[in-house]
């Protein structure tokens, strides 16, 4: 955390999960100031109360700006003074991003346009954009913006100058805001049937932590145009149901399936053969790095590789596969379960 030391860093998004996650890390280190950039006013102070009672000392780092990444002018204002950028602000519902896709592209892809523009005008030292599995062969709105939010990216890392950007992209986060264990808790506590998609779909899973490694990581090992990936393990939803069933009490006969909704995969991608080619194996990450062959179109026709990596697609069809009991240890070290199963009921 040293290259922290008395630095600035702002957190566009930073009310929601991964804004807590990365407050919780980096509160208690020598960080100058946190900077949280949002839109939403009640849950930048349902936050500011939330770390005042907490840790009040620490809290006095946190800075609240009230904006959004869709207007310019309020992401340069914010931007004034600062070292680092995690850029976490974006639509992250499949079936809202569905329903309304030029939403989607404001948020997902001019926003981050935005927030390029404003660290590159500030100097900022670098940028770390969040992605998604969803990204990779997207077939629905929210993957493709984030898809294109990853070549925004890249693009203004040709230009960026002395400002490093990196994108990351990482699984299913369990328990972030929005995700469907939650959900399965909650319908476990009514009496009422849990609700699965696809039994044998499977999904990659990460804590909130892990996701917050990745960022560290991409800060720390990045260079500049970078996507960096994290190797995480994946599980079927029928056992990530089963393991939530026997944590909190569930019927795991009182499953019902309710089927496929629109824009949903069988399995999910982290790399794809295609970036396979260029891909650095890192050990537990993957690094791609960017194609800077120029603005020269004549090399796309003229110049290609004749070698490749021998890497092929890493999906959560081929990489490890966790039991019930796995997804139950994972779900048990995680605070939101440990204050879910402390509830009173």
């Amino acid at each position: 955390m040293s290259q922290f030391k008395d630095k600035t860093l702002l957190i566009t998004g930073g009310t929601g999960s991964f804004g807590n996650a990365v407050l919780n890390r980096f509160l208690q280190t020598d960080v100058g100031e946190i900077r949280i950039f949002s839109r939403d006013e009640k849950k930048q102070d349902d936050m500011r109360h939330l770390f005042q009672a907490k840790m009040p000392r620490e809290a006095e780092k946190i800075k609240f700006y009230i904006g959004d990444v869709r207007d310019l002018a309020s992401v340069r204002s914010a931007m004034a003074g600062v070292d680092y950028v995690f850029h976490a602000a974006a639509l992250k519902q499949v079936p809202s991003c569905e329903f309304f896709p030029m939403e989607a592209v404001r948020t997902n892809v001019i926003g981050t346009d935005n927030t390029l523009t404003a660290a590159i005008e500030e100097k900022v030292e670098s940028v770390i954009c969040l992605s998604t599995d969803k990204a990779a062969y997207p077939v629905n709105a929210m993957g493709i913006t984030k898809a294109i939010e990853e070549k925004v990216a890249v693009a203004r890392s040709r230009q960026s100058r002395s400002t490093r950007i990196c994108c990351t992209r990482y699984g299913n986060v369990m328990c972030s805001r929005g995700s469907v264990i939650p959900l399965w808790i909650d319908q476990i506590r009514a009496g009422s049937p849990i609700t699965i998609t696809d039994p044998e779909m499977t999904r990659f899973i990460m804590s909130l932590d892990e996701a917050v490694d990745l960022v560290l990581f991409a800060f720390e090992h990045g260079e500049n145009g970078d996507l960096l990936i994290q190797k995480a393990p994946a599980c079927t939803i029928r056992t990530q149901a089963e393991a939530v069933c026997r944590l909190f009490g569930g019927d795991v006969n009182n499953i019902r399936i309710i089927g496929t909704r629109h824009g949903e995969k069988k399995y999910e991608t982290l790399l794809t053969n295609e970036e396979c080619a260029k891909a650095v194996d890192m050990g537990n990450f993957y690094r791609v790095p960017a194609d800077n062959r120029g603005l020269n179109y004549d090399k796309f026709f003229s110049e290609g590789d004749k070698k490749r990596n021998t890497l092929t697609e890493f999906n959560s069809n081929n990489t490890a596969l966790l039991g019930v009991e796995e997804v139950m240890e994972k779900l048990a070290a995680l605070a939101y379960i440990r204050e879910r199963l402390a509830e009173e009921v």
